[in-house]
């Protein structure tokens, strides 16, 4: 049995003792017909976390020799025992298996519903291939249609200098994903939001197929420099991308959605 004894330290100026307040502590327990958590004795009874925790293992010691029950249950026992003596044990059996039973039932019930979550390997393999060749398609392209090393800082640091090439894998294919994950997320807050994702990740994963189709033609045509039209088009997907990527941020920090607020 843990000792009652415990210092003064509730900042009342006649706080309760532990001896005290157990009968009462009891009696809110068969109430609840469980062993609560110490923090909720603290807030029941408004005292502090040492306390708290010399009445809960009280309770526990206590518990493991009778265990708690529902003061209703416990009359519904003893009235049953009254009227038909010698049959209080066998309710109270029916009434503990019957409890069983229903925690059985509930806890399969979340076993059935608990998911494992999705490994993340098989996407990362599956990615792998694909983003080597959706970069050399690009970049590839960006070759035929001008794009090449230029000068970062021209004046301010010169020497320094990238591949522009590089814009056009990193821009349309990371806006396709982001916007994808726009739409087909759960947490997405606009209507609007998710139909202009919707449409808009459709669009970039087509002009990401009609770039890899476009640069594999000229390609195996042995083509050097790319025709008027593809150069055109291909020169202007930064500047779509960044416009696609600055609307659908602004949709998504909304939360007016046809007139109305959006709800969580």
């Amino acid at each position: 049995m843990v000792g009652l004894k415990m210092p003064n330290n509730t900042g009342s100026a006649y706080p309760p003792s532990v001896d005290a307040l157990l009968p009462r502590v009891r009696e809110w327990v068969a109430d609840l017909g469980s062993i609560p958590s110490r923090n909720r004795i603290m807030s029941e009874f408004r005292v502090g976390a040492p306390k708290a925790r010399v009445i809960l293992a009280a309770l526990r010691d206590e518990s493991e020799t009778a265990p708690v029950r529902p003061r209703q249950a416990v009359a519904e026992t003893d009235r049953d025992s009254e009227a038909e003596p010698g049959s209080g044990t066998p309710v109270e059996q029916e009434r503990t298996g019957t409890d069983v039973e229903v925690t059985a039932v509930a806890n399969s019930d979340t076993d059935l519903t608990r998911t494992r979550p999705v490994k993340v390997w098989p996407l990362l393999l599956l990615a792998l291939p694909a983003f080597v060749a959706i970069w050399g398609g690009w970049v590839g392209l960006g070759r035929l249609t001008g794009f090449g090393p230029i000068d970062l800082f021209p004046g301010i640091f010169d020497g320094v200098s990238i591949n522009s090439a590089i814009t056009l894998p990193i821009g349309v294919e990371t806006y396709a994903a982001f916007a994808l994950r726009v739409w087909l997320s759960g947490t997405t807050r606009s209507g609007r939001a998710r139909e202009f994702a919707k449409w808009s990740a459709f669009g970039s994963l087509g002009l990401g197929m009609a770039g890899q189709v476009a640069y594999h033609l000229m390609s195996a045509a042995g083509v050097t420099r790319a025709p008027w039209s593809i150069t055109t088009l291909v020169s202007c997907l930064p500047v779509v991308v960044l416009g696609c990527g600055a609307a659908l941020a602004h949709l998504l920090r909304n939360t007016i959605d046809n007139g109305q607020e959006v709800n969580d």
